[in-house]
């Protein structure tokens, strides 16, 4: 299984190319280096998946019941835009403009680990979905990972 994790600032170029952190490549199962899915995250910013990973959560939603509408509605929404990426010889990652424009990424760009995935943000609005006092990560920290 992947592991990510911590925050790594990147540049985009004028292409939409990312090279990837260093601990975020050497991070990804060795036959996946080459095969990442992409896809818009429920906020504003771009989720990446190893393929193995990805490939757990594809196999949950697609045997949803196609006949229940709700089922239908989130698998229409979860698969829509999902793209199947690889990095260049170069290690470096191409986004999709409409990708890019999804998640308002220009140059800057936030690469936060999170465990089996990774996701690229906007400094701006990563900034915005943030807890900024301290109390009340500590009550959401005792809230869900006390015994």
């Amino acid at each position: 299984m992947a592991y990510f994790t911590s925050e790594y600032e990147c540049k985009l170029d004028a292409k939409g190319r990312m090279m990837l952190p260093a601990r975020i490549k050497s991070a990804l199962p060795s036959s996946a280096t080459d095969e990442l899915v992409l896809r818009r995250g429920f906020e504003p910013c771009l989720v990446v998946y190893p393929y193995t990973e990805y490939k757990k959560i594809f196999s949950k939603i697609a045997s949803l019941n196609e006949f229940n509408e709700e089922y239908r509605t989130l698998q229409r929404n979860f698969f829509r835009g999902n793209v199947q990426v690889e990095l260049d010889g170069s290690g470096r990652l191409l986004i999709p403009k409409t990708m890019m424009k999804y998640a308002e990424l220009d140059k800057d760009v936030i690469v936060v680990g999170m465990g089996n995935r990774f996701e690229l943000w906007n400094p701006e609005k990563y900034e915005d979905y943030l807890i900024q006092d301290r109390d009340e990560f500590s009550k959401l920290a005792e809230k869900y990972l006390s015994e």
